[in-house]
């Protein structure tokens, strides 16, 4: 086929449910951009956009492309009660504006500069306990952990409790192969979450306490308050898109950068590096990969209409490795010149809320390893990816370390 045009290529080179996909999405990524820039699966029925510039449109164009239905491809997902557990990543404005500036008197910046210090005490606990054994899953002792323990830090959500939660967070993004939709399993852990959640608001309206949870509250612009269910799911995408995407960064700084022994050998020992790390990792293997759209007015795309209805998927993933913005993109490369053409956090009225809080976690997680370890080994024979239709990234990634 012509390289501009919106007719599907032979195949189905998309599929974002496909095991095989989630191994090692970048091929097929490559392909679309060079051959299908806007991709159509019937199958599916969907249409992708892959290029840098058209995912960057799509993400800045909220008023055609619309989040009514939420961000996941999964059928049950989406549907006009989708803000009902993903808060305003679910919403259009006006709705998305006044929830996230009321979720914004809570949710502040001061807040999280204010939490990196118990952020540290987090991740030293834990790499303690890890580092007992010089040869641990790095994913269940430590990046697991750490951005859970973190969000129910800021939630208020009880020390004996964490465990439990982060297990449910674990089950809500997993998806069985052969399996196009939310499995039972996930559905039953997304209802318990909402549950505990929903205990957790009732306890605070009779005794705040001084977390985010009774900060939101107490949010008030104009009279106008967060009700308890709205509450209720923006803890619930705070597990979820705030849990599940830091997590799949620190492993994933781990893994390429066990993989790029020559650009990791100087951050051992230069700290000022770890930054420049985790914002490589984020453009060269981002956790969130695909989002979803939906088409609210017929629209033209190389030349092709798109219809009103119709479910445009936008790929980060691929965008980041888009080689007429990045140089070699294809090559992991510690301190290259990124500056604002990253959209790992997506772009405009939905910009990730989180994108700070991800950043100041990774870079503290990652600087406290550093200070114990000098080199680690990845055991890639049984490292594990986790298998979902939106983020990428590891379930179990086994390590050997050599302590400083």
């Amino acid at each position: 086929m012509s390289i501009d045009t919106g007719q599907p290529i032979s195949g189905a080179v998309l599929d974002p449910y496909d095991y095989d996909f989630h191994e090692d999405p970048y091929p097929y990524y490559r392909r679309l951009r060079d051959e299908a820039p806007l991709y159509r699966n019937d199958e599916r029925n969907f249409w992708a956009v892959s290029r840098h510039r058209d995912v960057l449109q799509g993400f800045r164009n909220s008023t055609t492309l619309s989040n009514k239905y939420g961000v996941s491809l999964d059928p049950i997902s989406r549907n006009s009660d989708a803000h009902k557990v993903m808060s305003f990543l679910a919403l259009d404005d006006p709705g998305h504006l006044r929830l996230r500036t009321l979720v914004s008197k809570g949710f502040t910046p001061r807040r999280i500069r204010e939490l990196e210090a118990r952020v540290t005490e987090i991740a030293v606990q834990h790499l303690d306990a890890a580092l007992q054994s010089d040869s641990f899953d790095y994913v269940d002792e430590f990046a697991g952990k750490l951005p859970m323990d973190v969000i129910s830090e800021l939630m208020g959500v009880p020390v004996v409790d964490r465990d439990r939660i982060r297990g449910l967070a674990d089950g809500v993004m997993h998806r069985d192969e052969g399996v196009a939709d939310v499995p039972a399993e996930a559905m039953q852990a997304s209802g318990d979450l909402l549950v505990y959640y929903a205990d957790m608001v009732t306890q605070r309206r009779k005794q705040p306490s001084d977390d985010l949870t009774s900060a939101l509250l107490e949010a008030e612009i104009d009279g106008d308050r967060l009700t308890d269910e709205e509450i209720m799911a923006f803890l619930f995408l705070m597990v979820v898109a705030g849990n599940e995407t830091t997590t799949k960064l620190l492993a994933n700084a781990a893994y390429w950068g066990f993989k790029n022994p020559d650009q990791l050998a100087p951050v051992f020992d230069d700290a000022t590096l770890i930054p420049p790390w985790v914002e490589e990792t984020l453009r060269y293997d981002t956790s969130s990969q695909i989002l979803a759209r939906a088409v609210s007015e017929d629209m033209t795309l190389y030349d092709t209409t798109i219809t009103a209805g119709d479910v445009l998927l936008l790929l980060p993933g691929s965008a980041n490795r888009d080689d007429r913005v990045f140089e070699d993109p294809d090559s992991y490369r510690i301190g290259r010149d990124i500056g604002s053409k990253l959209v790992s956090f997506g772009s405009g009225a939905h910009f990730c809320l989180g994108a700070h809080l991800a950043r100041m976690e990774a870079k503290v997680a990652l600087e406290e390893l550093f200070k114990r370890v000098r080199g680690y080994e990845v055991d890639e024979d049984n490292a594990v990816r986790v298998h979902s239709s939106n983020v990428r990234g590891f379930a179990h990634l086994p390590i050997t370390v050599k302590a400083r």
